[in-house]
């Protein structure tokens, strides 16, 4: 077997294994059942899949499992013990300690104070954040990415998918920026049938081949908010971006898509320190 074949072989086995932890994060996620679906042993699996993602089988089931609690604290109100369960956490103690540990308190108390509520109107009606947004006039973009139906919370799949299918065939670059399309509203259309693309720059040169597509961003003036914080807070600065800064600028909104460029790795920064510039383009 040559070594292309080889890349092949793990590409596939990598695919299985990453859509099979984000369809079973409510479920207990043995590492063993993991490498049996990889059709590899335990012990060269588990250092193959952090070669190629940089982190651990158990690290990146915790990452995804509290990011999709955190979002549910914020856009929901649910109970905590309900968001536990759905995490995959049936022990609410230890749900408790691990969420702390991670996001700064526990995730009651997250509810009521963490960064989300910043964006809360005050008694005149405005929010209390003051964000940071910047005018930039940008070249067109070529992208290239995998496609994602569904919540935009779970865009992370492709992400998955996407980085997983580049290392595999040998394609990664340390300068590819990343970046997430959002191709429809989510207060217009169903959840279910969201569509997103999880994308990276600079590969001109790499072939479109399944899983990958084409994209390219249109060039143009934007309005560029810099957001920092946990994903799960994104839909508060999308809501002060339309509700109280354009209304303001004198602009106007322009029929082409938004876009969010990720400026930090969450496998490499806590969730609080996370940045992410939100593209709202502009006539």
């Amino acid at each position: 077997m040559n070594g292309e074949t080889a890349w092949a072989l793990y590409e596939n086995r990598l695919r299985r294994v990453s859509a099979y932890i984000h369809d079973h994060l409510d479920e207990e996620l043995d590492m063993e059942r993991l490498a049996e679906i990889a059709c590899m042993s335990s012990y060269h699996w588990h250092r193959i899949y952090r070669a190629i993602y940089g982190e651990t089988l158990a690290a990146t089931v915790k990452r995804l499992r509290l990011h999709h609690a955190a979002g549910e604290i914020v856009r929901t109100e649910l109970a905590v013990s309900e968001i536990a369960k759905r995490s995959g956490y049936p022990n609410l103690q230890s749900f408790n300690r691990i969420f702390k540990s991670v996001y700064g308190m526990p995730p009651a108390r997250y509810r009521k104070e963490g960064s989300h509520t910043a964006y809360e109107p005050s008694p005149n009606g405005k929010t209390k954040v003051m964000l940071d947004v910047t005018i930039r006039e940008i070249a067109p973009i070529e992208l290239i990415g995998v496609g994602h139906t569904g919540s935009y919370m779970q865009i992370d799949k492709a992400f998955e998918m996407l980085f997983g299918t580049l290392y595999a065939r040998g394609l990664a670059k340390p300068d590819m920026r990343m970046i997430g399309v959002y191709l429809d509203d989510p207060d217009l259309v169903p959840e279910e049938k969201l569509r997103s693309i999880a994308c990276v720059t600079g590969a001109s040169d790499v072939p479109a081949d399944a899983p990958f597509e084409r994209r390219v961003i249109d060039g143009g003036d934007y309005a560029v908010l810099r957001h920092k914080g946990p994903y799960a807070n994104m839909p508060k600065s999308y809501q002060w971006l339309f509700a109280e800064w354009l209304p303001k600028s004198g602009r106007q909104l322009k029929d082409r898509v938004m876009f969010e460029e990720y400026l930090n790795n969450p496998r490499d920064v806590p969730p609080n320190e996370l940045l992410t510039d939100i593209h709202m383009p502009l006539v």
